[in-house]
């Protein structure tokens, strides 16, 4: 491993931004988030799968009485996007190093008061449709953990894993299900809060269309 991999790594460890397996906080902190981390009683948001955190931060940023959680499993991502927060100032953001399997490991049902996915690994090998962060166990797991009547948001370039997640929700009869095959072309940009990833930013500038959908518990 790369010397400046194992100081990301260490930086990590040491950095209580970074909820991570081996600090004590990590199996302590279900269904104690607000509690026990960020010390107030604001509602929780979550975004699955944030790589280095760009729509939890720019989220954080516009909206400090709520708090934001970014949930991945590679910490050199995370170690880019705590240390972003903290450039930033920001108080109301954490990094959650886990997979999304075991996301109900570290919340409590109705603990989350809002969802995004962002951009996911569209999985496209045949065979690989249940690892999709919108295949049917993972929508199980996050409709588990949103709170009633909060909302679900998904974001993608590709339009197979748009299709596949479309018509799964189609078929479970969604709650106020709205979607767009091309955001940018549509009436629902102001729901994505005009917030880009750096996937994003880089298909656009490739002329792909960005296709959204959101839906409520």
């Amino acid at each position: 491993m790369a010397r400046s991999k194992l100081a990301r790594f260490k930086e990590i460890a040491e950095n209580n931004i970074v909820v991570e397996p081996g600090k004590s906080i990590f199996d302590q902190i279900k269904g104690n988030w607000n509690e026990e981390f960020f010390k107030n009683n604001h509602e929780i948001i979550v975004e699955i799968g944030c790589g280095k955190g760009d729509y939890t931060i720019g989220m954080a940023n516009l909206f400090p009485n709520k708090n934001f959680i970014g949930v991945d499993i590679k910490g050199s991502r995370l170690w880019k996007g705590s240390r972003l927060a903290q450039k930033h100032g920001l108080i109301n953001v954490a990094f959650l190093r886990n997979f999304v399997e075991q996301l109900s490991e570290q919340f409590v049902p109705g603990e989350i008061s809002e969802l995004w996915v962002t951009f996911p690994d569209p999985r496209p090998k045949r065979g690989d449709e249940k690892k999709r962060l919108t295949s049917v166990r993972f929508l199980d797991i996050y409709q588990s953990l949103v709170k009633p009547d909060g909302i679900i948001h998904f974001k993608t370039d590709d339009l197979v894993l748009f299709e596949f997640t479309l018509n799964l929700l189609q078929m479970r009869e969604a709650k106020n299900l709205l979607y767009t095959f091309d955001l940018y072309q549509s009436d629902l940009q102001h729901h994505t809060l005009g917030i880009q990833t750096t996937y994003e930013k880089r298909f656009l500038s490739e002329r792909q269309t960005i296709k959204y959908l959101q839906y409520t518990i």
